[in-house]
């Protein structure tokens, strides 16, 4: 009988490492190298939708690794906030930057979407996007800067400005969607392909 496919995470991603942990998954985690800001200024000049974008930078997150790790799955992933108008939100340069994204999401209604993508032998095998909506409630000037006082510089790598593990939470009204694809990673659906592919039990 052959050995199980073993799991490599394409991510240094505190919070998708902490859920595979969670979750009782063997894996390491590699990172991928990839420069995401030419991806993502590649893929804008095509006029990928925000899900289209985020499919597509998961997978080019796996498929780096899978190149050099032929025998193994590769896991990569990815999460894209979309304002209500489709702009897309990207990770605050700084401190300021953070403060203008909470304002543009202070009483809106947006979306997050987490894919998934994993690659085997250096091509994509299985994917999946999720998609969860955040009603974010009306933030003050005042909120913003006492929660960016308790938050900055933790949330500098959190596209949207928050971890909804923290207080993060704070910011939001009402939130549609699995907790695990807030978080950036569409948790259940990967733990069925990977007791599918017998990385798990089943």
């Amino acid at each position: 009988m052959a050995d199980a496919p073993t799991l490599i995470l394409a991510s240094q991603s505190a919070s998708r490492r902490a859920m595979l942990d969670a979750a009782g998954v063997a894996y390491r985690a590699l990172p991928a190298h990839v420069d995401e800001d030419a991806a993502k200024a590649g893929l804008a000049a095509n006029g990928l939708s925000p899900r289209d974008t985020a499919d597509a930078l998961a997978e080019l997150k796996a498929l780096k690794l899978s190149a050099s790790h032929p025998g193994e799955l590769v896991l990569g992933c990815d999460s894209i906030v979309a304002l209500a108008d489709c702009t897309l939100l990207d990770k605050p340069i700084d401190r300021a930057d953070a403060a203008a994204h909470l304002a543009a999401l202070s009483g809106g209604r947006h979306q997050i979407l987490s894919a998934a993508v994993i690659a085997e032998g250096g091509r994509a095998v299985w994917r999946h996007v999720d998609r969860a909506l955040l009603h974010v409630r009306p933030l003050s000037p005042a909120f913003i800067e006492t929660y960016l006082a308790c938050e900055w510089p933790a949330i500098a790598g959190c596209v949207g400005c928050f971890r909804i593990e923290g207080e993060g939470v704070q910011l939001f009204d009402r939130i549609d969607g699995s907790h695990f694809t807030v978080l950036g990673m569409p948790l259940l659906p990967i733990l069925g392909y990977l007791r599918q592919r017998g990385a798990m039990p089943s």
